[in-house]
C-alpha cells in the first residue's frame, strides 16, 4: 500500500492538476496500470535483450544491450526512489528557493510539461531500443519487400526487406545524440565567446562580434553542404564530423544572447562588489556572470535541439549525412523517397518521428521560457 500510495503521489507530481481532475481511486488505478505496464514491458523485452547479449552481433552494436540494461536499471531505480520519496512527510520550508519557484511555475505550464514528457519518453525509448526493436536494423530480408505495416512489422518493411520500426528506433539514437551533442558544443562555444566579448568589450568585443556577424550572414545549409562534401568520411568518423560541423556553425545565436546578458549584468552592484574584493576576471565570469546569464541560453538550447535534428535530417535526406547502412531518421526518409506510392510508410513513419521530436523540444522551450521569465510566470 505504501508503494501504491507513492505511485499515486508520483503520478500527481508528474501530471500537474491530475489530482484536481480525478479522485484518488482513479490516480491509484493509473499508478497500478503503469506498474503493470512496466512489468509486462520488462517480461517481453528481456528475452530479446538476452538474445543480443549471447548471440553473434557486429562490433557496432556490441554496446547496445549493455547501454539498454544500464539505462533501464537507472530509470526503474529512479522511479521507485521517487515513489517512496513522495510518501515521506516533508517539513515546511521557510523560504522558497529559486529552483522551487521555477519548478512550481513550470508545473503550471501544461504545454511545457507535455513537451518535457515527450522528450523524456523519446530519450528513454532511444536508450532501451534493444528491449523493443524486434530485428537488427541492418538485417536484410527479415520479411518481404515493401510489406505494409501490420502485426509482424509495425511500420512495415523497406525495399531491402528491413524492418522499418527497428530502423526508426535505432535511428532515434543517432538523431537525438547528434542533436544533444551538437547543441552542447554550440552552447559551450557561444557562452564562452559571448561572456568574453561582453565582459572585456573594446577590440575583443568588436572582433568576436565581427566573426559572429560574418558567420550569421552565410547560409548555414550551404556551408554545411560544402564542408561535409569536402571532408566527408565513412563509418563513425562521419558522425563525429557532422556533430562537429553542426556545433561549430550553431553557436552564433547563443553568443549574441550571452553577450547581451553580460553587458547588462556587469554593471550590477554585486559585480562591482566582487571587483572591490579583488576577484580575478576568470572567477567573476565563471562564478557570477555566466550562471546568471544561463536562463535564456537554456531556452534557446532546448529550441535549437529540434532545429539541429531537422538540419541533420536534411543532410541525410540529401545523401550527405551519416553514410548507409547506419540508420537515422533523415536517411530512412531518403530511402523511401522512390517508393512514395508503393511504400509510403517508409517515409511517413520517420517523418512523423521528426515532427514529434521537433514539436516536443519547441513545447519544452516555450515552457522553460515562461517559467524562467518572471514577467510571464503569472500569465
Amino acid at each position: 500500500m505504501a508503494l501504491l500510495s507513492g505511485l499515486s503521489a508520483w503520478v500527481r507530481v508528474l501530471v500537474p492538476g491530475l489530482g484536481h481532475l480525478l479522485n484518488r481511486q482513479w490516480v491509484d488505478a493509473i499508478g497500478m496500470l503503469s506498474l503493470l505496464g512496466v512489468c509486462l514491458w520488462s517480461a517481453l523485452g528481456w528475452p530479446r535483450l538476452l538474445a543480443l547479449l549471447h548471440g553473434p552481433s557486429s562490433p557496432d552494436f556490441a554496446l547496445h544491450p549493455w547501454v539498454a540494461i544500464a539505462v533501464w536499471s537507472l530509470a526503474m531505480g529512479g522511479l521507485w526512489w521517487q515513489a517512496f520519496r513522495t510518501t515521506r512527510p516533508r517539513p515546511p520550508k521557510k523560504e522558497d528557493a529559486q529552483l522551487d519557484v521555477f519548478l512550481r511555475a513550470f508545473r503550471k505550464n501544461r504545454i511545457g510539461v507535455l513537451g518535457l514528457y515527450m522528450v523524456l519518453v523519446m530519450v528513454l525509448l532511444a536508450f532501451v531500443t534493444p528491449f523493443i526493436a524486434p530485428f537488427d536494423p541492418d538485417r536484410i530480408d527479415v520479411g518481404g519487400k515493401l510489406v505494409a505495416p501490420g502485426l509482424a512489422h509495425l511500420m512495415g518493411t523497406d525495399d531491402f526487406g528491413r524492418d522499418v520500426f527497428s530502423r526508426v528506433m535505432y535511428g532515434a539514437r543517432i538523431s537525438l545524440t547528434i542533436g544533444f551533442i551538437a547543441v552542447g558544443l554550440a552552447g559551450a562555444i557561444g557562452t564562452t565567446l559571448g561572456a568574453i566579448a561582453g565582459y572585456f568589450g573594446g577590440a575583443i568585443d568588436k572582433g568576436i562580434m565581427w566573426l559572429t556577424d560574418m558567420l550569421l550572414s552565410l547560409p548555414r545549409l550551404v556551408l554545411l553542404l560544402a564542408v561535409v562534401g569536402l571532408f566527408r568520411s565513412a563509418g563513425a568518423q562521419s558522425i563525429y564530423l557532422i556533430v562537429t560541423i553542426l556545433g561549430l556553425t550553431g553557436w552564433m545565436g547563443i553568443c549574441r544572447i550571452v553577450r547581451s546578458q553580460i553587458l547588462s549584468l556587469k554593471e550590477q552592484d554585486f559585480i562591482q562588489a566582487t571587483r572591490a574584493l579583488g576577484m580575478g576576471h576568470a572567477r567573476i565570469i565563471t562564478r557570477h556572470l555566466v550562471p546568471n546569464a544561463l536562463a535564456p541560453v537554456i531556452v534557446y538550447a532546448s529550441l535549437a535541439i529540434g532545429s539541429t535534428i531537422l538540419v541533420e535530417a536534411s543532410l541525410s535526406f540529401l545523401g550527405l549525412g551519416v553514410p548507409p547502412p547506419t540508420a537515422t531518421w533523415g536517411s530512412i526518409v531518403n530511402d523511401g523517397r522512390e517508393f512514395l506510392r508503393s511504400g509510403w510508410w517508409i517515409t511517413l513513419c520517420p517523418g512523423l518521428m521528426i515532427v514529434a521530436a521537433v514539436m516536443s523540444f519547441n513545447l519544452l522551450g516555450d515552457g522553460l521560457r515562461d517559467a524562467l521569465d518572471p514577467k510571464l510566470r503569472g500569465r
